[in-house]
């Protein structure tokens, strides 16, 4: 895939997220919700991203050598126009607010977006240089490492801390906030560690701890605050282990 090529697909997708987020009022959202297949906005959001999509492919058009030509610019907006409606269109008909919808409504235009891209340049070169990339070692290696640091990683935290939590009282905080805060403070480190930017751990732990500070003194407890201290400590040294393991496994490290 050359830097041209990419080009294309970043604009397209550019595009996509000023027509979505920047070229969108609310009242149109509000009005496709109550009017569904009747509303005009929605006609007018769709045209807005075939304009949008029509402007990428013919600026690029001109500027690639052997591009393809305005027509093939046309369908590759008609596509998104038809797209873009039918997929709004579904979503018009589930439950507003839903970030499961959100991510599937968002993710579906991207698909179209990759599709007319990949059209456009009448290549399947860089979707198999794409699959090429994603079953490689590295990628494979870190995508477990970072799913480690999820759910299984917060599921034998919980069983290795389970013998202190039993004598807490009721922590009287947001239900699963902790394994929530766990996990991402775990992806946080493991991305330090895979990236050596091991002095950023210790700036992390200096923030939570000052987070903490405040919240722990005032409970005067010690129980907490030990039980909060070794829970830090379990997550990141796990998380930061196992950074450094994937990068010498992956010939990254010492």
């Amino acid at each position: 895939m050359t830097a041209a090529e990419l080009s294309v697909l970043l604009g397209l997708l550019l595009a996509h997220l000023v027509g979505d987020f920047l070229l969108q009022p609310l009242a149109w959202v509000e009005d496709r919700q109550r009017h569904r297949h009747r509303s005009r906005h929605l006609v007018h959001h769709v045209l807005v991203h075939g304009a949008l999509t029509l402007a990428v492919l013919a600026v690029a058009g001109l500027a690639m050598a052997g591009a393809p030509g305005l027509l093939a610019a046309l369908a590759g907006a008609v596509a998104v126009v038809v797209s873009h409606w039918l997929i709004d269109l579904a979503k018009a008909h589930l439950p507003p607010g839903r970030l499961r919808w959100f991510l599937l409504d968002q993710v579906l235009h991207w698909l179209v977006l990759a599709g007319v891209w990949l059209a456009w340049l009448g290549s399947a070169r860089p979707l198999d240089a794409a699959l090429g990339w994603l079953v490689s070692p590295e990628v494979l290696g870190v995508t477990a490492a970072y799913l480690l640091v999820t759910r299984p990683a917060a599921f034998a935290i919980a069983l290795a801390m389970r013998h202190w939590s039993e004598q807490l009282a009721a922590p009287g905080t947001l239900a699963q906030a902790g394994a929530r805060i766990g996990m991402l403070e775990r992806a946080l480190v493991l991305t330090l560690a895979l990236l050596d930017q091991l002095a950023a751990v210790g700036f992390l732990l200096v923030a939570k701890s000052v987070l903490r500070f405040g919240d722990l003194r005032q409970a005067q407890d010690r129980k907490l605050t030990e039980y909060v201290l070794l829970g830090t400590l379990l997550s990141v040294t796990s998380a930061l282990l196992l950074g450094l393991v994937v990068k010498r496994l992956l010939g990254g490290g010492p």
